[in-house]
Formats: C-alpha cells, structure tokens, sequence
C-alpha cells in the first residue's frame, strides 16, 4: 500500500497514495560560486525568508558600475512541481546566460506545486520582481540599470514570465522599465489540440500536461483560462512590455503553442515588436539541458537584450558590447564566438584590447558605439 501511486508524473515526480511525494530530478543543490568557465560570479538573498522566498543573483566578468547592464528576472521551469534556482542545471544555465547576454540575472526561486498549489508560484515571482526594483541589494544597485528590465523564463518559467509581464501591463508600478520578455518553450495549454497536438507523436504529451495543471492548481477548471492559454485572455494587448522573443523546438510537444503566442500576441492590438524562432532538430528547453551547446549559445544572443550589430555613421553599434556577429564593411571585417574576439585589417584582437577601443559611453535607446581604431 505504501508504494502505491496516486499520480505518476515520470520522469518529474510522483505522489503515492500514503501522502509522499517523490521528486525525481532537480533536487540537487549547488552553491553560489565564481564560474571558472566564464566568470561569472554567483551569490544568494533572501527576498522574503518567512516564506522562504529567495534567489540567485548573477554577475558576469567586467561589469562595470559605470556602465550598468541590464537586469533579467529568470524563472527555471519544471512544470511548477520540481526543479529550483540552486540546482545544478540551472545554476550552469544561468551562467552561461549571464556571461553571454551581458546582464545581472536574478534567478528566482519560487514555491513549487502541490505543496504550494498554484497561483503561489505567480505570487512569489511578481513579489521578486518588485523586490529586485527596490534598491535592496548592492549588486542590483551598483549594476543594473533598471531601466532596461527584462523577464525571462523556460517552459513553466516562461509562462510565469508572460503572466508576471501581463500583470505589469494592469499595475503599471514604479521604479522600474520592463523593455521584454524572452519565452523559451513556453508552458501553454488549451482545450482544443492545435497544429501537431493532434498527432500520436505529440498527443501523450498534451495528456500529460493536462494533468499537470489540475495537479498543480486546484482551482483548475480547464486549460483555457487566460493564464493557460493567452489566446483566451481577453486582455493579452496589455501585455506590459515593448519586446517578446519566443523560442520553441521541433521535437517538443508545445511548439505549437509558442507559434499560437505569436499569432494571438501580434494580432490583439500590442504595440509592440514579437519575433518566435523554431529550432530545427531540438526537443523541449535543449538549451537549459545543455547549455553551451552551439543553438543554446544563438539563442542567448538572440534574446530580447541583444539587438543585431550593424553600422551606422561609421560606427559599430551593437548591444551589449559582448554580442557581435559578422560584419563586413570597407573599414571592419570582424567575428565574434561568443563575444570573446574581433578581426580587423587581418589582425585577431582579444576582447581586452576591443574594449580599450572605446571611444564614447554614450548610451542611445537599446544600445552602445563602440568606436573603430582608424590607425590600425
């Protein structure tokens, strides 16, 4: 009787009909650190300890207090039942995500269903959100500029990021800018299959998510409701930021969902800017699972943070100044592998030597220049 189970989630967790639960991964815990691999340095805070909210904070190498960076709030996935801030695969993740977007990242560790049901993990996400505005931490003070928020997330995380950005669009607070929202393999859901859930291929997976939100919300009536399906939200157009890239996987069982997120989001009246990206060969959030393969790497660079390098009045313009790409022009003909090199007039420079090139600070809209060396 005591290894009878009640609910079978493999391979996330499960419950058994004397009460335990069993989590099956993710329960690793690793401490904050100084990342040997980029440098990064990690640290924890307690946001509110009398629930036991807190986070990860992340700081990439040479970040600068006079040239403050982004600030991105992060929510780990695992379908609000397992996974959390400090285990090692997010921990890896956010590492990398740092060091490659050139942002402070606060990776948010939020209560988890069943023992905390749904909406608790919205709760605790919107709460962490308000609190890295808040002056409350150095690191956030000394390096982030909080007028270039962005919200990012990956299949759970990402549908929290969408509905914690819905609820700045309604609240409108203070004290910070939320310019985007980056949704890798966004946790969505409807009544009605859509595109390939129709398929044997996808429709396990469809069945399984299904139970999953009534596991995990109590209240749960059905998978249309506005937080499960935007598409059924009739207040999606204020959507409370100006930028939304969406990534999903042609193996994963939701990237139907995430196109749907486009359509709905681009055709609801949002003003702003929506791009989703499928990528080919891939299964549901690759990027956190290995997280410095070559499509977890583009896709960091993509992110609402980045924009596309170019030239303009003979100056490279790119942001941050640790994401280039190819550029070629008559002056430059330069490559960047993840931000760490620049070829002009056949010389290799080390990122050292590009960032002594910098002949302004001055930062317009999105964006930084980066001066040319014309004597070289």
């Amino acid at each position: 009787m005591a290894d009878e189970i009640l609910h079978d989630f493999f391979p996330m967790l499960r419950v058994y009909k004397n009460g335990r639960l069993e989590r099956l991964m993710g329960v690793d815990v690793v401490p904050p650190s100084l990342d040997p691999a980029t440098g990064v340095q990690s640290k924890d805070v307690e946001i509110a300890p009398e629930i036991n909210l807190s986070a990860r904070i992340y700081l990439p190498p040479n970040a600068d207090p006079t040239k403050k960076l982004p600030l991105l709030v992060y929510y780990h996935g695992g379908g609000f039942v397992i996974e959390s801030a400090f285990s090692a695969q997010y921990h890896k993740h956010l590492n990398h995500l740092a060091a490659l977007a050139n942002v402070v990242a606060v990776s948010v560790n939020y209560r988890l269903a069943p023992e905390f049901p749904l909406p608790i993990a919205f709760e605790d996400s919107w709460r962490a959100l308000k609190w890295s505005a808040e002056g409350k931490d150095e690191w956030i003070n000394e390096f982030a500029d909080l007028s270039r928020v962005y919200l990012g997330g990956d299949s759970a995380g990402a549908n929290i990021a969408h509905n914690v950005a819905m609820r700045v669009g309604s609240e409108k607070p203070d004290g910070f800018n939320l310019r985007g929202i980056f949704l890798n393999c966004p946790f969505f859901g409807g009544v009605d299959p859509i595109g390939s859930e129709t398929t044997e291929v996808f429709k396990a997976g469809k069945e399984l998510s299904e139970k999953l939100w009534r596991f995990a919300c109590p209240s749960f009536r059905n998978s249309d409701a506005g937080w499960v399906n935007p598409g059924k939200d009739p207040k999606i157009s204020g959507l409370g930021c100006g930028k939304v890239l969406v990534y999903v996987a042609e193996k994963d069982f939701l990237k139907d969902r995430g196109w749907y997120y486009k359509e709905v989001v681009s055709n609801c009246g949002w003003k702003g800017e929506i791009e989703c990206v499928e990528v080919a060969g891939e299964d549901h959030v690759f990027s956190v699972i290995v997280s410095d393969n070559e499509a977890g790497i583009d896709m960091i660079k993509k992110g609402p943070f980045h924009c596309h390098a170019g030239w303009r009045s003979g100056r490279l313009l790119l942001q941050p100044l640790s994401c280039l790409e190819e550029i070629e022009t008559t002056e430059v003909k330069g490559m960047a592998e993840s931000g760490m090199a620049l070829r002009t007039r056949g010389r290799n420079l080390a990122w050292p030597e590009v960032l002594s090139w910098m002949k302004r600070d001055e930062e317009v809209g999105d964006y930084y220049y980066l001066g040319v060396d014309k004597s070289s």
